[in-house]
């Protein structure tokens, strides 16, 4: 019989694993429990995984190398240069990790491809009204946390992100997200293998709340 934390990791690699050494072997995704960072807001709705990575960038054999790629039509002009006017181009967005964005997040086609171009971007949580579920359940097997929030709460996270230089806390064990101006909210929904792929370690699951599993 499979313990369910093998049975968990198995679940995300689709292949049987040895939960000892699996976590440590994923590809350049760094877990966590408690993550603090910038964030930055991508004021649109509907966005899909074509606008993420668009389908040209697909033919590389690596997992690695799609960083540069993410948003590629929004984010270069046709020259090559980075495009003044597309927000994540802002040098106060440089080192953002948290990006908030609008409602159906990441429809569109199943490609893998774009959770990693997100996480090689430098974001490790994204965070908005709703998300397509293939490609939230990409993200989550991958080591990107995704998190739905109340659409108005969004808005205020958007707005407060424009102002200034604007972070939050996302705590996995509490399930909250925290600001350092008395914002805080709870979220929900995560399953124990999703936990896992954000966590890293299976053990690490001892250390947490119940109410996760």
């Amino acid at each position: 019989l499979l313990s369910p934390e093998m049975a968990a990791a198995s679940a995300i690699a689709g292949c049987l694993v040895d939960v000892r050494n699996w976590w440590i072997k994923r590809d350049n995704m760094e877990p966590f429990k408690k993550h603090t960072g910038s964030v930055a807001p991508l004021y649109q709705i509907n966005i899909d995984t074509d606008q993420i990575i668009p389908k040209q960038f697909l033919k590389r054999i690596e997992r690695t190398g799609f960083g540069e790629f993410a948003f590629f039509d929004w984010r270069y002009l046709e020259d090559g240069i980075l495009n003044p006017d597309f927000i994540l181009n802002d040098s106060k967005y440089k080192k953002a990790s948290i990006l908030v964005s609008g409602r159906n997040f990441g429809s569109g086609s199943s490609r893998e491809h774009a959770p990693w171009a997100l996480y090689e971007m430098g974001f490790k949580v994204i965070i908005a009204p709703s998300f397509a579920d293939i490609f939230r359940n990409n993200c989550m097997q991958n080591g990107l946390l995704t998190i739905v929030l109340n659409g108005e709460i969004v808005d205020m996270i958007m707005g407060k992100s424009t102002k200034s230089s604007y972070k939050l806390t996302v705590d996995l064990q509490k399930q909250t997200i925290k600001d350092t101006e008395k914002f805080s909210t709870s979220f929900e929904g995560l399953n124990k293998s999703e936990i896992i792929a954000i966590i890293g370690n299976p053990s690490s699951l001892d250390s947490l709340n119940n109410s996760f599993i």
